[in-house]
């Protein structure tokens, strides 16, 4: 990668990992206490009884957020894919359904769902995505029947020893990258302006953090613990599960 596009790849990066460490804190502020409380499973709770409060509550957090992070870091990727394709061959975010990326290149038209691990699909969403292809081809051939269309599951990190799937390619990791851009270190490239316009909100996002663990914590020890540090279970259940009473 030439110096040129490699500032203009930090550019948008540093442009747009501003808002996805935004929308991460957003996600944490939100967090409800009594979400806790009523969302969970009490009688795993209860068999986990070597965890403390605070580490139950942790977890839950944790969890909370791999999901959440998940998601609008696939969707930010999603778009920095789009970015690169676009400035090296030309591409662009496709309108068709369960397709992302468009783009020509060797008198080939390559049509790109992208996802953030290649451990995405299920028994039922890898068929969805097979129909999206053939719908996807057969839309683009009506306006050019011998139009050459080759399908790719494009996944931004993780490996996949076996790429050709028969109707579609699944490119992962550093192949992937690679493949959208031309050049194989992209998939490396990425990691210095990712990290460096990251730190300063991951300490602020570090310190709401913790925060909001101890605020949790103190309630429900507040709500549901008796003088000794017991947890009152019964009581736990009763709200979790129990009939509301007006």
């Amino acid at each position: 990668m030439d110096k040129n596009f490699n500032h203009i790849i930090e550019e948008y990066i540093e442009s747009t990992i501003d808002f996805l460490q935004k929308n991460r804190l957003k996600f944490l502020l939100s967090m409800a206490y009594t979400d806790f409380v009523e969302k969970q499973n009490p009688y795993t709770i209860y068999l986990q009884q070597t965890k403390t409060i605070e580490q139950m509550i942790q977890c839950w957090i944790d969890t909370e957020l791999s999901n959440n992070e998940e998601t609008i870091f696939g969707d930010w990727l999603e778009g920095l894919a789009i970015f690169v394709n676009q400035k090296v061959w030309g591409g662009w975010k496709s309108g068709i359904k369960g397709v992302d990326l468009e783009f020509d290149k060797d008198n080939i038209r390559y049509i790109v769902n992208i996802k953030s691990s290649p451990n995405w699909g299920n028994s039922r969403q890898i068929p969805g995505m097979l129909s999206d292809f053939t719908a996807a081809k057969k839309t683009l051939r009506t306006s050019n029947s011998k139009l050459n269309i080759v399908a790719v599951n494009g996944c931004c990190y993780g490996k996949d020893s076996n790429p050709d799937k028969g109707e579609y390619y699944k490119y992962c990791g550093q192949i992937f990258w690679s493949f959208i851009s031309g050049n194989e270190n992209l998939y490396t490239d990425i990691i210095k302006p990712l990290g460096h316009k990251a730190k300063k909100r991951n300490d602020e996002f570090q310190k709401s953090y913790i925060q909001i663990i101890n605020k949790f914590t103190k309630q429900f020890a507040n709500d549901y613990c008796n003088d000794d540090g017991d947890i009152d279970w019964v009581k736990l259940v009763e709200f979790n599960s129990g009939v509301t009473r007006k």
